[in-house]
């Protein structure tokens, strides 16, 4: 099988043996026939929209967004500085997004927005035009209890579907892989959320959440590998980000390309993020992926053209990592066939190198996040731009502000 993958694709010869490779998409830019468009975008920010009031009332933490769930873009000049980039360095703090700390708080909450929305409409318990803060009162709470939800994740969605599943009264379930770390199933136990812990990876949890779904007509399954919703959650980051490059002055063009660093799980996240920020923003600016030596499933996946038909373990790889967010060994299908055309590339990056960075970044900008939210910034060594060309550089940070103390104290002490 490695022989057979090697002959395919030569890339996977180095990737088999944990070095770091580069792969730079070769139908990068080439006209394709995307299954989403701005219009799915649109529908997708009305509706976080119409929920605003609802997240308000149950969140209180989002009053200053007015009820959005919003991270800030902020420039990052000393750790810029440190790391001798070129052009402009900026963070977008995903770690700090209200109720879940994590870029899932974007996808992840935004399917069970959406999943309240239809069975509240299909009982006539919900009209578009009404206020949604009514959700948060009690005959919904009583209403969402005959509802399950179920989900498979290495961490972070299992938070995001956890805390805003049961929020609403949803009984909820989360199937969780041996690489979660501990604290974050006992913050789910502590939310009430049933936590159903694995021997084994990520895949493994994903297939027994999808199957307590099938055997429960009442089960909703969040499909991180294969949920629209999922990904159209993801992708009103483009819209959002927009806005904040306008409000920066930053328009992206021939001589000021954006490039954007992604760390990449099953793909779903990054994947969303970067058909929103092609369909909104355009052909300048240009997104790549980052992922561990240990668990490459999206570089794999695209290098190969085999998408979710190939797994890390097919090229020997253990898919165990420090970065716990990323530790997935195959990819997503629908994220790897939409990013056919709209991935400018992938990365991997060693696991002490994310140490290294976040320890840097702590230490100049006084930001602290989880391991998995520090791949971005190695994406910055692989970007050569001519001498005429004033690059942006964004590093999607996906993930930390939940992280107990003494775990990142851990962290940045790390050897």
């Amino acid at each position: 099988m490695i022989d057979a993958l090697i002959e395919k694709c030569p890339l996977a010869g180095p990737m088999s043996q944990y070095e770091e490779v580069y792969w730079g998409n070769p139908n990068y830019g080439s006209d394709a026939k995307l299954p989403f468009s701005l219009q799915d975008i649109d529908d997708a920010e009305e509706r976080l929209k119409r929920f605003a009031p609802y997240i308000k009332k149950v969140f209180p933490q989002t009053d200053p967004a007015g009820g959005l769930i919003e991270s800030p873009l902020r420039e990052a000049v000393s750790m810029r500085e440190a790391m001798g980039i070129e052009g402009r360095l900026f963070l977008k703090c995903d770690s700090h997004l209200p109720i879940s700390g994590s870029i899932k708080a974007r996808g992840g909450i935004y399917e069970i927005l959406k999943f309240a929305e239809t069975v509240a409409m299909e009982h006539g318990m919900l009209r578009v035009e009404e206020d949604y803060s009514k959700l948060a009162e009690a005959p919904f709470r009583e209403f969402f209890s005959k509802y399950r939800v179920s989900v498979g994740s290495t961490g972070n969605l299992g938070l995001s579907i956890g805390i805003i599943s049961a929020m609403f009264g949803f009984q909820v379930t989360v199937h969780m892989s041996a690489d979660a770390r501990q604290w974050k199933k006992d913050l789910l136990r502590e939310k009430g959320v049933t936590v159903i812990e694995y021997p084994s990876d990520y895949q493994k949890a994903v297939a027994e959440g999808r199957k307590e779904a099938e055997r429960d007509p009442n089960c909703h399954f969040v499909d991180d590998e294969n949920s629209k919703d999922l990904f159209l959650g993801y992708a009103v980051a483009g819209k959002r980000l927009k806005k904040q490059l306008d409000e920066c002055g930053i328009t992206a063009d021939e001589t000021h390309p954006i490039f954007v660093y992604l760390p990449c799980g099953v793909g779903g996240a990054p994947g969303g993020v970067t058909f929103g920020l092609k369909t909104v923003i355009g052909p300048h600016i240009h997104c790549i992926f980052a992922e561990p030596t240990h668990a490459p499933c999206m570089t794999l996946g695209m290098a190969t053209g085999l998408y979710n038909q190939v797994c890390v373990q097919d090229i020997g790889l253990d898919a165990k990592t420090e970065a716990d967010g990323l530790a997935v060994g195959r990819a997503s299908g629908l994220a790897g066939t939409v990013m056919e055309t709209l991935l400018q590339g992938c990365y991997t990056v060693e696991d002490h190198k994310l140490y290294s960075y976040l320890r840097l970044l702590a230490d100049t900008e006084h930001l602290y996040v989880e391991p998995s939210a520090c791949a971005g910034f190695e994406g910055t060594r692989h970007v050569v731009c001519s001498d005429e060309c004033q690059p942006v550089h964004i590093v999607w940070m996906t993930g930390g502000a939940m992280v107990p103390k003494e775990e990142m104290e851990a962290f940045y002490h790390h050897a």
